[in-house]
């Protein structure tokens, strides 16, 4: 009989499944902030490409790297040789069509007295009406040579003008105050413009304020506004964190592999000049904040309960009766008021809470995340735990039965 017992005890143990455990979280109270991330270039607020207009031969460069410069001041000097001969060809064919002007006048004034005498004289019978038009067309045609000489002076005044600017444009100048970022040419190097002006310097208007054209991604650039504050940080200095403000979030969008980003635009102080041109920013906004908000784990949203708990919760739910549950049937019940009326603020969620040692289901809203918390608008309470790991999640199915001896 003793045997039988004890042999009856091990297939009961046998048969006994192995306790389930789950890890558990509190629920708190505590910040919780929205964050968008994104990446861009650091840059000067007002940079400038400086040009040459016309071709030729670098003659002097008054300018170098990191060189501060005002606003005209002189950077660099083609050779201006080939121009000043241009400027006194053109010149010379002013004075000519000057003289031209003076030429056809004589000639008009000339053929006027004439046409005007064998007028008197057509009137005393002395000359034949074809004499006096002969002068009449003689006049009219002096006089459209006179018009044509003084366009002619219209011409050689624009292209003595023209060769007098391009004789102006090989002293290259500083169009505004700043200072030189970059130098592109040396003495000695010849400067095409044949198709566009090619750039000989880059000057930056004020290094102690940058910029950031940050790309925000397009799902979240609706968060994203002007006058938000953004930290970022530079490969340049690990573990140094900059402060800036969005100045703007331009509407155009750049599609880079079928992605689609927004340039946000941040005003940043430099007044140490650590920030340099082209830098690359990683950067964190904060969209927005609650200091003493309820407070879930993500991990807790993530948690899904496996088949074996699943297939156990209706059991459980006979053997608790509908007191446990009076809280999710409450949420269920105010959740479709809200859907035939106003919907609900924040998105629906779910988590699983211990009971008698089983995961059940409670249904929330929630709505700011950090990444790691979750903000609960309703269906928990402070202290409240839920699961965040264990059991049977992520199983492939339902847990297997531990075989006995027999």
């Amino acid at each position: 009989m003793r045997k039988l017992a004890l042999i009856a005890v091990l297939v009961a143990a046998c048969g006994r499944k192995p306790a389930v455990s789950y890890r558990t979280d509190p629920v708190t109270r505590g910040p919780v902030s929205e964050i968008v991330n994104a990446t861009g270039d650091v840059s000067a607020i007002v940079s400038v490409n400086v040009g040459s207009q016309v071709s030729g031969i670098i003659d002097k460069l008054l300018v170098d790297f990191n060189s501060p410069v005002k606003k005209d001041q002189l950077l660099a000097t083609l050779d201006p040789r080939l121009f000043q001969a241009q400027l006194e060809k053109a010149q010379a064919s002013l004075a000519s069509a000057k003289a031209n002007v003076e030429k056809a006048q004589a000639a008009f004034d000339d053929s006027a007295r004439i046409a005007a005498r064998q007028k008197d004289l057509l009137q005393q019978g002395l000359v034949s009406r074809a004499d006096l038009d002969t002068a009449l067309a003689t006049r009219d045609q002096n006089s459209a040579g006179l018009s044509a000489a003084k366009a002619s002076v219209l011409q050689a005044k624009a292209d003595r003008d023209m060769a007098a600017t391009n004789l102006a444009f090989t002293r290259i100048t500083s169009p505004i105050d700043g200072i030189v970022v970059s130098r592109n040419v040396d003495v000695g190097q010849t400067v095409a413009a044949a198709f566009q002006a090619p750039t000989l310097f880059l000057i930056a208007n004020d290094l102690t304020k940058m910029q950031i054209l940050a790309n925000i991604d397009e799902a979240d650039v609706g968060k994203v506004s002007a006058g938000l504050e953004a930290k970022f940080t530079v490969d340049a200095y690990p573990g140094e964190t900059f402060t800036g403000r969005i100045r703007d979030v331009r509407q155009a969008p750049n599609t880079i592999q079928n992605v689609v980003t927004y340039p946000a635009v941040i005003d940043a102080p430099n007044p140490d000049r650590k920030l340099r041109q082209g830098m690359t920013a990683s950067v964190t906004i904060t969209t927005a904040r609650k200091d003493e908000a309820l407070r879930v784990a993500n991990a807790a949203l993530r948690w899904k309960a496996d088949e074996t708990s699943a297939a156990q919760e209706p059991a459980q739910q006979q053997r608790q009766g509908p007191a446990p549950q009076a809280r999710t049937a409450s949420a269920a019940a105010r959740g479709t008021r809200e859907t035939a009326g106003q919907q609900a603020p924040g998105r629906a969620a779910r988590v699983y809470k211990l009971q008698d040692g089983q995961p059940v289901p409670v249904s929330l809203r929630v709505g700011l995340s950090d990444g790691q918390r979750t903000e609960v608008l309703e269906g928990l309470a402070e202290g409240d735990r839920v699961i965040v790991g264990g059991g049977e999640a992520g199983a492939s199915g339902p847990q297997q039965r531990r075989r006995g001896p027999f």
